[in-house]
């Protein structure tokens, strides 16, 4: 199987169906009917155990939003990190619960998070120095993606206190959307200051944590198991074009502003006319990629989100409203409000 995350349909990114699985067990944990879920969004019991399937980014948001609603728990998305394991995020996860440091744990779901999941928003980031580790922004904020970042933080927190056998791990909690009204739980949870509308979703770990060695702790099975993510991520990215690469560090950047030629040839280590020239051998051009990329986001997004057209313009990294607008009529004939009625009557 390829498994080249360029070559899936939605351009918004996708998620292991593992993720699921913790998403369907904390549903019934609250008391919620996982049947009705699996039902209402198509999840054979099949798929759900085969380590290689995959659940689009919308319909996982979408899926979290109905299983809130059944429970009633706006904090679901805790109730996963609780209930997550190391295995819930795959190979990556037994390799980080035999490092010889937290650390180096930490570094290890950091670097293989693609494994399980492809975002167009971007990869999860670690500061080393600052003991940190960062998800990134899913902007705009609403009831259908609060639970992705709770359940992402709360899941490196479990995963820590797992592997030290300890429960105050953290030094505080940062996370970007404004508070829902639930401070104190998020504080009880995290056992550690919580600041909403903070500038970025990120874990900070105690000194003493950080460098403490996990009880499952292996050198030896810590480097088979990376070696085998090395594989896995290798056969990802086997085969890539430089069109492929570009277009996939040019995603995340477009966010409130056009990335440049020359942003993008410093992030490949090569000089823009070499990114040029390599492009051009490929049949494309960096403009003609930058299009094709927003016009495929721009479809996606409008189809499987309910974000308004000024908050697409911005993720696709438009000056203005007016200047997405013209794109799309220019892309499809039609005004993006008319194509997302027009989705919307279809289904």
């Amino acid at each position: 199987m390829t498994k080249n995350p360029h070559h899936n349909r939605n351009a918004l990114g996708n998620i292991s169906l593992l993720y699921v699985q913790v998403l369907l067990r904390a549903t019934e944990a609250e008391g919620g009917d996982t049947h009705r879920l699996k039902s209402q969004f198509r999840l054979s019991d099949q798929a759900l155990a085969s380590p290689e399937a995959r659940i689009s980014i919308p319909r996982f948001m979408r899926l979290g939003h109905a299983a809130i609603t059944q429970t009633g728990n706006p904090a679901l998305g805790l109730r996963m990190g609780a209930l997550t394991r190391p295995i819930d995020a795959g190979i990556a996860g037994m390799a980080a619960e035999t490092a010889e440091t937290v650390g180096q744990a930490m570094a290890t779901l950091s670097r293989y998070s693609v494994l399980t999941s492809q975002n167009s928003r971007g990869e999860p980031s670690l500061n080393a120095e600052q003991r940190s580790a960062r998800f990134y922004s899913i902007q705009p904020y609403n009831l259908y993606n609060y639970f992705v970042v709770d359940s992402i933080l709360a899941a490196w927190t479990q995963l820590i206190r797992h592997i030290t056998g300890r429960y105050d791990v953290l030094e505080r909690v940062r996370i970007e959307y404004p508070s829902i009204g639930l401070d104190e739980v998020f504080e009880s949870w995290f056992r550690c200051p919580v600041e909403f509308g903070a500038p970025e979703n990120a874990i900070r770990l105690k000194e003493s944590v950080w460098r403490q060695t996990p009880s499952q702790a292996h050198q030896g099975m810590h480097e088979k198991l990376t070696g085998w993510c090395e594989q896995e991520l290798a056969q990802i990215r086997k085969g890539w074009s430089v069109a492929d690469r570009v277009r996939y560090l040019m995603t995340p950047l477009l966010r409130g502003e056009t990335p440049t030629l020359e942003t993008l040839a410093a992030k490949l280590g090569t000089t823009p006319w070499t990114l040029q020239r390599q492009l051009a051998s490929e049949g494309t051009g960096f403009r003609q990629l930058l299009d094709d990329t927003r016009k495929q986001l721009a479809r996606d997004y409008l189809r499987e989100t309910d974000a308004s057209l000024s908050e697409i313009a911005w993720l696709l990294g438009f000056a203005n409203p007016p200047a997405f607008y013209k794109a799309y009529q220019r892309w499809h004939g039609v005004s993006p409000g008319e194509s997302r009625k027009k989705s919307k009557q279809g289904n």
